[in-house]
């Protein structure tokens, strides 16, 4: 089965980056604008690192889960991103639900981070780079928290010459320097190092509408914990006056994990506003 699992992403990874090479390298024919949003406009609409305000409303609905059988999780995650100058900041705080097999749900917020990343200048035209350190905070309660202060970087690149592909990544590296509290003595607790990659794949339709695929890949560089989901989607980017609205919906689905409690089968939806 994992040998399954390691073939089924070998031949998606070799063939996303077969077809993003083959966009970027194609003509960039235009196409005709959609109620006033052009073609730039979509493509920025999904950009990470697009020199706008955004404000995200994002939900993850885990439907099961590795080794915990019968149990759910949802996060729901607040999301807000600004420029300042070269440098474009991103604040995230969730709020999760666990419900355990027989047990009442459990819910509280989980905890707070930001990165900032530094935009780098004289890119090619179409491409977005970007890096910058990284911080999460142990704001989380009813113990959805880690309980470390965490810090690490944070990396980001989005590729948007074609009109047909666009193909990004953030690949963050996080990891503990202190407690949440002090402990009292000859109590130790687990360092954290998680490494998360993320691969961005839109493919537009026309009109708006475009295909998905942005699952987040994570590592536990300590315990050895891994999670690969896998995502195809769906979304929309609207406008209305000088707001861009972007909605989308993508079951993802982890073909390799290792570790009670991961994710199997989620639904990513989100509401993205830029302004």
């Amino acid at each position: 089965m994992k040998a399954l699992s390691r073939i089924l992403i070998s031949a998606y990874m070799m063939c996303a980056i077969t077809i993003a090479v083959s966009a970027q390298n194609a003509p960039a024919a235009p196409q005709p604008p959609n109620n006033g949003l052009d073609m730039e406009a979509i493509k920025q609409a999904n950009n990470p690192l697009a020199p706008k305000k955004t404000f995200n409303v994002h939900n993850y609905a885990t439907h099961s889960l590795y080794g915990v059988e019968d149990a759910t999780m949802n996060s729901l995650m607040l999301r807000y991103a600004q420029p300042i100058g070269p440098i474009f900041l991103r604040a995230t705080m969730p709020f999760t639900t666990l419900a355990p097999v027989n047990s009442s749900p459990t819910t509280g917020f989980g905890d707070f981070s930001v990165f900032a990343i530094y935009k780098l200048p004289n890119t090619p035209e179409g491409v977005s780079l970007g890096i910058g350190p990284m911080l999460v905070a142990p704001t989380g309660s009813h113990g959805m928290s880690q309980d470390k202060w965490q810090t690490g970087l944070s990396a980001m690149a989005f590729f948007a010459k074609s009109h047909t592909i666009q193909l990004g990544t953030l690949l963050q590296w996080q990891f503990s320097f202190a407690d949440k509290e002090e402990l009292p003595e000859g109590i130790e607790s687990e360092d954290i190092s998680i490494l998360t990659p993320q691969i961005f794949i839109f493919w537009q339709l026309g009109g708006g509408t475009y295909l998905r695929s942005t699952g987040i890949w994570s590592f536990d560089l300590n315990s050895g914990n891994y999670n690969v989901p896998l995502g195809l989607g769906i979304g929309k980017v609207i406008k209305a006056g000088n707001l861009i609205f972007n909605i989308f919906m993508e079951p993802q689905y982890s073909a390799l994990a290792e570790g009670m409690g991961q994710p199997k089968f989620q639904t990513f939806i989100g509401f993205n506003t830029q302004f």
